[in-house]
């Protein structure tokens, strides 16, 4: 589930064009793909927390179970790595806490012995993790109807507030593209000064479907994620969410509801470091 959700998450970054009317829409959802392409990469120098919450509600909206996780994010050599360190806001118990912990070194172990080739691969493969390849990305400023709806401020900082829909005939290039852009509705806030994402909200305005049928997130699910300036030079998740009525394998419906929060941003840049710090 929390893949999926990811997907959402990461659905909307432009591609970079320098020239035109800064206040036309679709040249600020161009220009802030550059801004978005490079903060990646500064983002990799950061580790957090993320505690993620999911409930189960009943058809009145009533929660009916829930449970969180909470992660210890970092970046592994070109790559992200979750450690889990919580269940409901509990510690985990000692045996728990050595699984994980001997699940990282093995995972630190592995990385180091790999080829350069294995290694390209993979961190190819985060970077164009579902939701954020290139050439979906690339589709987005021609996929969407884009209109400015007005300039805004959000934590003391100006930003664009943008709508898209989808653009009637449009027809997507890319797997990801086809599975998502049509049926999405977005609104956008965009700072004014680096083009980064503050905020995005997206309403699912058609059923979504993964894997085969196996998975469907149908219309009227919604999606927001808020976006923080960290030590004056990267934006990072602070909080998502996202709610709606899924089915898996056509059969179980379920009403999900799912929040995360992302803190203690730090600065990370040795993985050597990371064992030693971690426990024995």
């Amino acid at each position: 589930m929390a893949k999926i959700f990811v997907l959402l998450a990461f659905l909307l970054a432009p591609v970079s064009s320098a020239r035109a009317d800064p206040l036309d829409p679709r040249e600020i959802v161009r220009r802030s793909i550059a801004a978005e392409i490079e903060n990646s990469k500064r983002a990799k120098n950061y580790t957090f927390l993320q505690r993620t919450e999911e409930r189960d509600m009943d058809d009145s909206g009533k929660v009916k179970s829930k449970q969180s996780k909470t992660f210890d994010v970092t970046m592994l050599d070109g790559s992200s790595y979750r450690r889990l360190i919580e269940r409901d806001d509990h510690p985990l118990l000692p045996k728990e806490q050595k699984k994980e912990q001997d699940k990282l070194r093995a995972s630190l172990s592995d990385r180091r012995r790999e080829t350069q080739t294995q290694r390209d691969k993979r961190v190819a493969e985060y970077d164009n993790r579902p939701g954020r390849s290139r050439s979906m990305l690339s589709e987005i400023p021609e996929a969407f109807d884009f209109r400015l709806c007005k300039e805004d401020t959000v934590d003391e900082r100006p930003v664009y507030v943008i709508e898209g829909a989808p653009r009637p005939g449009y027809v997507p290039k890319s797997n990801d593209a086809r599975l998502l852009l049509p049926k999405l509705k977005i609104t956008v806030w965009i700072d004014k000064v680096d083009f980064a994402w503050v905020r995005i909200d997206a309403d699912v305005i058609d059923t979504i479907t993964w894997g085969l049928y196996l998975f469907r997130l149908s219309q009227g699910a919604r999606f927001e994620l808020h976006q923080t300036l960290v030590n004056g030079e990267v934006w990072l998740p602070r909080y998502s969410r996202v709610a709606g009525c899924a089915r898996i394998a056509l059969v179980k419906k379920l009403n999900l509801e799912q929040e995360m929060t992302f803190k203690n941003f730090r600065k990370f840049q040795s993985d050597s470091q990371l064992v030693s710090t971690t426990g024995p």
